[in-house]
């Protein structure tokens, strides 16, 4: 691990896995957890020959957590920053919940930079709540519900989140526990401050701006990120390629782990042989 400022000084923690691969593949966590979440995906990309670059977004595990500075704008900057300093090309982007999000609007803004292909994991997109226009998703009221919760009983809604939200397969106490660590292991102010952005954030342009070959894998039980988004998400970019896999809930890269793996590998070896 090491760190990467960014354009606002804030310190940016970066996992770099190189043994020498051609094509980068850049993972984004999602809220609230850290890089941690990729483990079991790390070990088969380096063993396929790519090099793996992760993060822990700002606010979470070992990154620096600013008071401010959570809008998908600013850490969709953060990639940016990351993918120039490390001069990274032919990257596959993958981004897991808001991950997928932010990901997204760094396509926007940047214009894909340096991105070659794109993997959205039950990505929180294009908004996570409902709003005017705009049925779709999470009411706003339970998402504030969410957010009084980080502010009076975070432990609680970790524990809620990871043992009875995430996963839609049987999971073991330890499995369940240790995701529950890693979220704890967020601050109190990067949690809370990404809410609010999950909350308020819309997405819907950034769609529009993927022009690179695109795979979305979703959990068909997934009670985070409707399948009414997903099917926003594959009608609006354009070419992409659904992949539903009918017993995953959100926790999508753990639920049915050989499984997700076999699709991970293959749709980026499609268009990325290492």
């Amino acid at each position: 691990m090491f760190y990467i400022t960014s354009s606002d000084n804030v310190k940016i923690a970066v996992y770099n896995y190189d043994c020498g691969g051609t094509h980068t593949v850049f993972l984004i966590h999602g809220w609230p957890l850290s890089h941690k979440i990729y483990e079991y995906q790390v070990e088969r990309l380096i063993a396929c020959g790519y090099r793996v670059v992760s993060i822990d977004l700002r606010g979470f595990d070992n990154s620096d957590a600013p008071a401010c500075g959570y809008s998908y704008d600013r850490m969709a900057a953060d990639i940016y920053g990351i993918i120039t300093a490390l001069r990274l090309t032919d990257i596959v982007l993958v981004g897991f919940s808001m991950g997928g999000a932010i990901a997204l609007r760094y396509m926007n803004i940047y214009q894909g930079y340096g991105v070659k292909q794109l993997i959205l994991l039950a990505a929180a997109a294009p908004s996570w709540t409902q709003r005017p226009g705009y049925p779709y998703g999470l009411t706003r009221s339970y998402v504030d519900g969410l957010i009084e919760q980080v502010c009076t009983d975070r432990p609680k809604l970790v524990h809620e989140f990871t043992h009875n939200q995430l996963f839609a397969c049987p999971q073991s106490e330890a499995a369940k526990n240790w995701f529950e660590d890693i979220a704890l292991s967020a601050s109190g102010i990067g949690t809370l401050k990404t809410a609010i952005s999950l909350r308020d954030e819309d997405g819907r342009k950034d769609l529009a701006a993927v022009s690179v070959p695109t795979a979305i894998i979703h959990g068909a039980k997934d009670i985070v990120v409707s399948n009414d988004l997903v099917r926003i998400q594959h009608m609006s970019i354009r070419g992409s390629k659904l992949y539903t896999l009918e017993n995953s809930g959100h926790g999508i890269m753990y639920d049915e782990l050989d499984k997700f793996n076999r699709i991970f590998i293959n749709v980026i070896e499609e268009l990325h042989p290492a």
